[in-house]
């Protein structure tokens, strides 16, 4: 064969091998492009917010922005995944979960497929609470809660694909709290109502059986005075509570003169004061200061003025003061401070009482919570005045702190936002006027 034949022969078998590979290559593409599409026609591998979205980052957003938080994990409890919300928990340690009860609810989930919703408790001891503050001699810092010894969670554990498993959680620890104190009040109020209600009806029947003994008529008469006295302050207690509650949001916030408000609410307070001796002090900045409007200098004063509803800023040191006068021994001294500084203004109050056991501290704001009942009983107090003050204080926009020592006395101060003078002052004298009723 000729060497030309040979090089013909030669490029048909080249561009036969080439027409192949080409036809190869259309075959391939055409059949993956049908892959791919029948892959991203199925819902079940498109992400849940359209075919354009990239999945991975449609699940992480999704996850991220859920209520709830969020662990994923295998049937071993291995963490795969978790969320920013969950970490929080403090659940998961060295890569496991860590909690006993959660994992017995995963175990059952994994043995029977079946999904699975329990609310657990747990304590908190296990938490990262060093930023928390604590309640010791010092008393509750402005604006500190109480803190909680029990973590309520609401946990659902379900089979998401193969060996993952995603387990819900949600706090449910403020609902708790809120239904204990919601049950506690009615117990509360049910109980305080009725113990001088049947007081008043069985010496009313004791007067009746007494009506030719005029000594015994006028001491059960005084008697039922006192008791109906108590009921009457507890109803209006809970009045008091009930507007200041349903108030909340539509305060009338004006610039105040704190002074007036502070020298209203113990001229109102004066009374029970010298009925047992005690003498009530104000100062203005660490400095003597009148009780009475007329003494004033009002240059000292001018620039003492907060943005808050002057009622409920009265109620709340009236309240103050008249806790001081009746938990202070005779021939005390009651003092009331007011001071502006970093643009703060406080008001403090301390006595030279019996003062508050460190245990009961983070309660004296509670609904009805009494650190010792049967003086209160004595005093004729309803267990509702600091629970009230705590709120009307919340709603003028400040904090309130206590500290307290047993038998050294007890000091609660108020603290309130102070604007600048020139966004503080009232628009004329009419206003300050009906600050100081």
């Amino acid at each position: 064969m000729a060497w030309w034949q040979i090089a013909i022969v030669l490029v048909l078998i080249v561009g036969l091998a080439a027409l192949v590979a080409v036809s190869a290559y259309r075959i391939g593409r055409d059949a993956g492009e049908e892959k791919a599409d029948a892959v991203i026609a199925d819902p079940a591998r498109q992400s849940l917010f359209g075919a354009d979205v990239p999945v991975r980052a449609a699940e992480r957003g999704l996850v991220e922005t859920m209520p709830d938080a969020i662990i994923v994990c295998d049937h071993t409890g291995k963490v795969r995944y978790l969320s920013p919300g969950a970490k929080s928990f403090a659940l998961v340690l060295r890569g496991r979960l860590s909690s006993d009860e959660i994992g017995d609810i995963l175990s059952l989930v994994v043995a029977d497929g079946t999904v699975r919703e329990r609310e657990v408790s747990m304590s908190m001891d296990h938490l990262d609470r060093t930023n928390a503050p604590e309640l010791n001699g010092r008393g509750l810092q402005p604006g500190q809660e109480v803190p909680s010894d029990t973590l309520y969670l609401r946990v659902r554990v379900g089979r998401v694909v193969d060996d993952l498993y995603a387990i819900y959680l949600k706090d449910m620890s403020d609902q708790r709290r809120f239904e204990t104190m919601r049950r506690d009040f009615v117990t509360n109020v049910s109980h305080e109502l009725k113990t001088p209600a049947g007081a008043i009806a069985l010496l009313a029947e004791t007067i009746t059986d007494a009506a030719d003994d005029p000594d015994a008529v006028r001491y059960f008469s005084g008697r039922v005075a006192k008791e109906s006295s108590r009921l009457t302050e507890l109803v209006r207690r809970l009045i008091d509570l009930q507007k200041a509650q349903s108030m909340e949001g539509v305060v009338d916030m004006k610039p105040v003169h704190v002074m007036d408000v502070v020298r209203d609410a113990i001229g109102e307070n004066q009374p029970q004061a010298d009925a047992r001796h005690i003498d009530i002090r104000l100062t203005l900045n660490g400095s003597n200061a009148p009780l009475e409007s007329a003494g004033a200098a009002d240059g000292d004063e001018s620039d003492i003025i907060v943005m808050a509803d002057a009622e409920s800023l009265k109620t709340a040191v009236k309240n103050l003061v008249e806790n001081a006068i009746h938990y202070s021994p005779e021939h005390t001294v009651v003092a009331v401070g007011v001071a502006r500084k970093d643009g703060k203004v406080t008001i403090r109050v301390v006595d030279q009482g019996i003062g508050i056991p460190a245990e009961s501290l983070g309660r004296v704001f509670e609904r009805f919570y009494r650190v010792d009942p049967a003086r209160s009983r004595e005093t004729g107090g309803s267990g509702l005045g600091l629970a009230i003050t705590k709120h009307c204080v919340q709603e003028c926009g400040g904090t309130i702190s206590v500290w307290s020592r047993e038998g050294e006395g007890s000091t609660f101060t108020i603290e309130l936002p102070s604007p600048p003078p020139d966004e503080s002052q009232p628009a004329d004298d009419s206003q300050d006027a009906s600050v100081s009723l």
